[in-house]
């Protein structure tokens, strides 16, 4: 198959100003640098390889349905319906509930319970109690809401319990406009990156959580739908060329350490995926769920979009080096790639631990007020996960870096002059 930057082999450079062929001077696309053919034959067969093993570990963990365990116990009979708040009110109770306690141990004489007057699908208007954070939050009358109606039983009548905010509009009005922005700016390769996103989410929800809630092995189930997911998310956003093939085949070798690194952390540090209301709820309504192992796949899928960043900037970063110097070799595109990296990956390191704090800063707060101390709170399981996936995704994005920068490196650098390699300063 010929390839986008393996064409023009008499041109390797970048294009001029004044010259008339799209090229990376004009946004378009990459630089043509020739590569060698033993080169893109070899890689090429390694992408094959590690698709056809996804596919068979796809097909190995894939869940029926007599596999999934049986949660419909939760809200047996209730259906969600929608309403409209028509007043909010103040209220207090008395404290009764566990996690009312303050951090003495001690219930509080009173809470605040607010309640709400709503109308349900545009009839009949009843009253629910609603959340503080809620309430606190700016609950007005207008504002949409929705509902679990319990039906009646015996003898008793039927009620309405909150459920949560309806959101769908803003929701889709912010959805909408990342989605133009991407389009408008991106054009062409931000619709791919889209349909991409969309290819993920469909194999998280109709394969990897299926396969979870089976008990399929998680580093399996993770790694299989990735290596899938990305094989086609990569060249459709970048086009299918060698370049292409080296951040792919970079982001794979990052998802490996990323895989074995989080076994051992996870298992050293005794991670039971239980740090959240959530977790524990999917433990209790499904029983057979080893949480441990959606504390691995859920490590695994956010490594997946950094390394995939990471990849795609150094394969693109060495094709610029060559393009610019079409005499340059293996060693002096991988030690100039390799600066370029290293500034990559101290920003990205940082960037992956504010991201996860930010993520993790509500039960940074709820610590901070029940005053633990530092080493307590560092050691909590809800920080520890996150410490965790923190230095599981550094450690992957450490070998990713120079991994990647060896493929694209070996894959355009074998025709560089050894005399001009010589001369470059190390």
């Amino acid at each position: 198959m010929e390839r986008a930057d393996d064409r023009d082999a008499s041109h390797p450079g970048p294009a001029r100003a004044d010259d008339p062929r799209p090229g990376h001077a004009h946004g378009g696309p990459p630089p043509n640098v020739p590569t060698s053919r033993g080169a893109r034959r070899l890689l090429t067969a390694l992408v094959l390889l590690a698709l056809l093993a996804s596919g068979a570990g796809i097909a190995a963990t894939w869940p029926g349905a007599a596999d999934l365990p049986d949660a419909s116990v939760a809200y047996t009979g209730a259906r969600t319906v929608r309403a409209e708040v028509v007043a909010v009110r103040p209220r207090e109770c008395r404290g009764e509930l566990a996690e009312e306690r303050l951090p003495d141990g001690t219930l509080p004489e009173v809470v605040p319970c607010p309640e709400a007057d709503v109308r349900v699908d545009g009839g009949a208007v009843t009253t629910v109690t609603v959340p503080q954070a809620v309430f606190a939050g700016g609950l007005r009358a207008g504002d949409g809401v929705v509902l679990l109606e319990f039906p009646a039983a015996a003898g008793q009548p039927g009620t309405y319990v909150w459920q949560d905010v309806d959101r769908r509009w803003p929701l889709a009005v912010v959805v909408g406009v990342f989605v133009l922005l991407t389009v408008l700016v991106g054009r062409r390769r931000g619709a791919a990156a889209l349909l991409g996103l969309g290819l993920g989410g469909a194999a998280v929800v109709w394969y990897v959580l299926p396969a979870l809630l089976a008990g399929r092995d998680p580093v399996v189930v993770s790694l299989s739908a990735a290596t899938a997911v990305m094989g086609v998310v990569l060249y459709a956003a970048h086009g299918v060329s060698t370049r292409t093939t080296a951040a792919y085949l970079g982001t794979l070798a990052g998802l490996a350490v990323t895989a074995g690194f989080a076994v051992l952390a996870v298992g050293a540090t005794g991670l039971r995926g239980l740090s959240d209301e959530e977790s524990y709820t999917v433990s209790v309504l499904t029983g057979a769920v080893d949480l441990r192992g959606v504390v691995l796949a859920g490590t695994l899928v956010a490594a997946l979009g950094l390394l995939n960043d990471v990849t795609i900037t150094q394969a693109s970063a060495v094709w610029e080096l060559r393009a610019a110097d079409p005499r340059a070799g293996f060693r002096t595109l991988l030690t100039a790639g390799m600066r370029v990296g290293r500034d990559h990956l101290a920003s990205t390191v940082y960037t992956v631990a504010f991201a996860y704090a930010g993520a993790a800063l509500p039960s940074l707060l709820l610590l901070r007020l029940y005053a633990q101390p530092a080493g307590e709170v560092l050691t909590s399981s809800v920080i520890a996960e996150e410490l965790v996936r923190t230095a599981v995704g550094g450690s992957a994005l450490a070998v990713t870096v120079p991994v990647t920068t060896a493929l694209a490196a070996a894959a355009i650098g074998a025709r560089g002059g050894r005399r001009r390699e010589a001369l470059t300063p190390r």
